[in-house]
């Protein structure tokens, strides 16, 4: 029935000559679906086992006048299965078919119609055949036209996937591998074209990095002012007051440095975790119809990281060791020193405990620190170098954490993603996974077989 329906259809009704013809369910199917008659063609088999007395019943519907059908009727003898088993061939068959019609009193005017014979019955399908695709061409022309027209629109409403073109498809894969590392590249060098700007967060970590440095200044200051106090208390021999040893500054500012560790590491960690968000999402975006290109880049992203992050690490800690040889030109040190001293510490602002002072011998607090100690050798002079220190350690570590965690990493990364090139399938590279991809791929392939066919069309018109 599916195929019946079809206009474009034409319809065999086959049925033997010693059956009810009229009432036959194949015929009465026909009807339904061309009740004028205009695609069917009724064929009538085993003229042979026609009962004597009904041979005139098979003529009058030979003679279309029963069951009126446009293309009217056809009556053929076939092999019998004796035939089949005595393998008569089918060159013989023919020949003993027309002598039957030939011979026969009631059939032999069929012969001479050309409607008996299952040459003839070959003769008028081709004849038919081509009469009605050339009369059907042009609705089947303009269903193609308009079945084309609605996929296109379809496709063009799809999102675009790979080609199915071999060829094609791998310059698809270099031009979508090379679209994910331009977007990678414009991340790590700052640009915002993509909306995304990862120096934004990068720079407020930066700043708290950097609050971090003046706070341990503060606590510079305030250790430089205890251990001034403790020297005078319990390590000062004949030495007169301020004469503080340079190895008890040279620890301090040891010590101090070593704290700057943990909140570098820190630092390095959050500005990572960053970076590792951005360029995850940067290939959810790029490669989110793609599992295989999904799944490697978010592993090639992690793993490079975690090695990045190691070497940072360790930068990171020859840096803390190379301020812990305090060290620094003279002439900056200098400068440091006079911008200290043009802009000397408040001491009002500071309670009696945290005012440095030497206690008398009766344990009363006689005279304060800033008043009988030489100024060329008071705290500001030590808090001068933490104050080199902390700038180059401003600076240092967020350019450490720039180079390794940002720029060598986007590099790594896109070749990385390039190699992937390098004898791929590149079918399964691109393999998608999701409802859309598959009705595009769908639509793609039907496109192409109407194209076809309408190229078809177009040459037989």
């Amino acid at each position: 029935m599916k195929f019946i329906q079809r206009t474009e259809t034409i319809i065999l009704v086959v049925v033997p000559c010693n059956v009810d013809i009229a009432t036959t369910e194949v015929l009465r199917m026909a009807q339904d679906v061309d009740p004028e008659g205009k695609r069917t063609l009724a064929i009538l088999t085993k003229p042979d086992l026609v009962d004597r007395g009904t041979e005139r019943g098979i003529l009058e519907i030979m003679k279309n006048t029963v069951i009126p059908l446009s293309k009217g009727y056809l009556i053929v003898k076939c092999r019998g299965q004796k035939d089949i088993n005595d393998r008569i061939s089918l060159s013989e068959a023919t020949r003993r078919e027309r002598d039957f019609f030939k011979n026969h009193e009631y059939f032999s005017v069929f012969l001479k119609q050309e409607k008996a014979t299952i040459q003839c019955l070959a003769s008028k399908l081709t004849h038919n055949l081509v009469n009605h695709i050339k009369s059907s061409l042009p609705l089947i022309s303009e269903q193609v036209r308009k079945q084309l027209w609605d996929t296109r629109k379809e496709l063009s409403e799809c999102e675009k996937g790979p080609p199915l073109d071999p060829y094609q498809r791998k310059s698809f894969l270099i031009t979508t591998l090379t679209d994910f590392n331009r977007k990678i590249e414009d991340l790590s060098s700052g640009e915002t074209t993509s909306g995304e700007n990862m120096y934004y967060e990068m720079r407020a970590e930066f700043a708290k990095w950097k609050d971090t440095l003046d706070g341990a200044n503060e606590r510079f200051h305030n250790e430089m002012q205890k251990v001034v106090k403790e020297y005078e208390h319990r390590h000062r021999g004949r030495e007169l007051p301020g004469f503080t040893n340079y190895k008890v500054f040279e620890e301090v500012a040891q010590e101090i440095v070593a704290e700057l560790k943990g909140p570098a590491i820190c630092t390095m960690k959050t500005i990572k975790d960053i970076v590792l968000k951005t360029y995850t999402d940067t290939a959810d975006r790029c490669f989110s119809r793609y599992p295989y290109l999904l799944h490697v880049s978010k592993d090639k992203i992690e793993n490079i990281h975690s090695k990045q992050e190691a070497k940072v690490e360790e930068r990171i800690e020859e840096q803390i060791k190379m301020e812990q040889l305090v060290y620094t030109q003279d002439a900056l040190y200098k400068k440091s020193l006079k911008e200290t001293y043009d802009s000397p510490i408040d001491y009002s602002k500071q309670t009696n405990k945290d005012r440095p002072s030497v206690d008398s011998e009766d344990g009363t607090d006689a005279v304060d620190d800033r008043d009988m100690v030489d100024r060329s050798n008071c705290p500001e002079k030590m808090v001068s170098y933490y104050k080199i220190v902390a700038q180059r350690m401003a600076d240092q570590v967020p350019m450490l954490i720039s180079l390794f965690m940002l720029k060598e990493a986007a590099q790594l990364l896109c070749g990385e993603m390039l190699n992937l090139m390098d004898g791929a399938d590149v079918r399964e590279i691109l393999r998608e996974d999701s409802d859309i991809s598959r009705r595009r791929i769908d639509m793609q392939g039907r496109q192409e077989r109407l194209s076809l066919a309408q190229e078809k069309l177009n040459n037989f018109q």
